[in-house]
């Protein structure tokens, strides 16, 4: 019986290993957060004494006061209005979808069982979704305020989500490799 057991068992993940793996939850975790943060926010381009936002259209008047309003037809973009809903879709949808694959990492992990790679592997999958959506949503928006745009003018929030994207692409493409490697060695 003893035997047995050692035969079924499933062979010792390195160190390595592992610490790829940690890593990799703990960057789409961070991910996760930055898109948060930044589809809350939703400030996303200041041109012109205008911010531009996935929520808000503000203005800076003369004394330095910012004026928000949430008709996004008072910024005189044509589309803007209707635009960024789809685009506040995409971006939020990212975020849900993240946090499942995030989910499906960890306890592929946590729960060493015969269904641990196709768990990893479908959170990883859910991952680069979430960059499709979440790029395409930073896409749209600087297409959408193309007659905006300078390099200077994106915010913080804007850049939070931009290395959100790219911080799921990689993560994602990441986590499909070590599962393929480590695949080809067991």
């Amino acid at each position: 019986q003893a035997q047995q057991l050692l035969v079924h068992r499933r062979p010792q993940k390195s160190f390595f290993e592992t610490l790829i793996r940690s890593l990799i939850i703990l960057c789409v975790a961070i991910a996760v957060v930055l898109s948060s943060i930044s589809i809350c926010d939703g400030r996303w381009l200041f041109a012109r004494g205008k911010l531009f936002g996935l929520w808000h259209f503000c203005t800076v008047s003369n004394d330095s006061i910012l004026k928000c309003v949430t008709n996004l037809s008072l910024a005189q973009v044509e589309g803007l209005s209707v635009g960024v809903i789809p685009i506040r879709s995409m971006v939020s949808f990212a975020v849900v979808v993240a946090i499942f694959g995030l989910e499906l990492l960890m306890v592929s992990q946590v729960c060493d069982d015969a269904n641990a790679r196709r768990k990893w592997a479908m959170g990883s999958v859910l991952i680069l979704v979430s960059f499709l959506l979440s790029a395409t949503g930073v896409l749209s928006f600087s297409i959408l305020v193309k007659d905006h745009l300078t390099f200077t003018g994106f915010t913080l929030t804007y850049w939070c989500e931009f290395i959100a994207a790219f911080l799921f692409f990689l993560n994602g493409i990441s986590g499909l490799h070590i599962n393929s490697l480590t695949h080809l060695r067991n």
